[in-house]
C-alpha cells in the first residue's frame, strides 16, 4: 500500500494506524502548498480532491476520506484490533467517534488555519472548539482511550487533530483527561515512529 500524505496533516491518522497493524506501506509526500509531489507530479493528477489523505492499494484502487481509510487499514490486520467487528455496535461507536472528530473538531480547526478568516471571529471558533473538547475530556473520563482500555482507530484522528491547537492559540491544559490522553498517545511506538517519519518529533539516539 501506498500513503499519500502533508507533514503533520490529517493523513497523519492513517499513517499511525498503519504503524500500528505493521502492514507494509510506503509514504509518499503531498505538499498542501503546492499541490505537488516532491518529484514535482501534479497531486491533482492523483487525487482530483487534492487534499490528503489518499491510500493507494496493491491493485492500484485508491480510496480517499481519513475515516474511510483507518477503518479499511484495521480491516486488513484483524489480529491487531485496532477496530470493532464489522456489525457489532462497538464498530458504530468507533464510526460515531469518527464522524464526530471529522466533523466537529477537525472541521472546527479551519476557520483558524484560514488566513481569509476575520479575525473578530476567530475568538468564537475557538470557543466552539474548546466546548467540543469539553465533551471529549469528559467522555475519556475513568478511560484509557475513546473506546475504553484498547487502543482504536478513533484515537488516531483524536491524537492528530489536537496536536494543531498550539498552533492556532488553543489552551487545552484545563483538560486533565484530554491532556492524559495525549501524553498517552505520544507514548505508544507506532506514534513516536510517525512523527518521526514526517518530521514532527526529533528520532530517538
Amino acid at each position: 500500500m501506498k500513503l499519500y500524505y502533508s507533514n503533520g496533516a490529517c493523513s497523519l491518522s492513517p499513517h499511525i494506524v498503519l504503524r500500528e497493524s505493521g502492514l507494509p506501506f510506503t509514504l509518499v509526500r503531498a505538499s498542501t502548498k503546492t499541490h505537488a509531489l516532491d518529484d514535482g507530479t501534479d497531486y491533482y493528477t492523483i487525487n482530483p480532491k487534492g487534499s490528503v489523505p489518499l491510500l493507494e492499494l496493491d491493485n492500484g484502487e485508491r480510496l480517499t476520506e481519513g475515516p474511510a481509510i483507518v477503518q479499511y487499514i484495521a480491516d486488513q490486520a484483524p489480529g491487531k484490533n485496532l477496530a470493532p467487528a464489522n456489525g457489532t455496535m462497538a464498530r458504530y461507536r468507533a464510526q460515531e467517534w469518527l464522524n464526530f472528530i471529522t466533523s466537529d473538531l477537525h472541521k472546527g480547526y479551519s476557520p483558524l488555519f484560514n488566513p481569509k478568516t476575520p479575525d473578530d471571529y476567530k475568538p468564537v471558533a475557538r470557543e466552539i472548539l474548546m466546548r467540543k473538547y469539553a465533551y471529549v475530556d469528559a467522555q475519556l473520563a475513568g478511560k484509557q482511550y475513546l473506546m475504553g482500555e484498547q487502543f482504536s482507530v478513533p484515537d488516531a484522528y483524536l491524537f492528530t487533530v489536537t496536536t494543531w491547537a498550539k498552533y492556532v492559540g488553543l489552551d487545552l491544559t484545563a483538560f486533565d483527561h484530554l491532556g492524559a490522553f495525549m501524553a498517552r498517545m505520544a507514548a505508544r511506538p507506532a506514534v513516536q515512529a510517525a512523527l518521526e517519519a514526517e518530521g514532527l518529533a526529533k528520532k530517538a539516539a
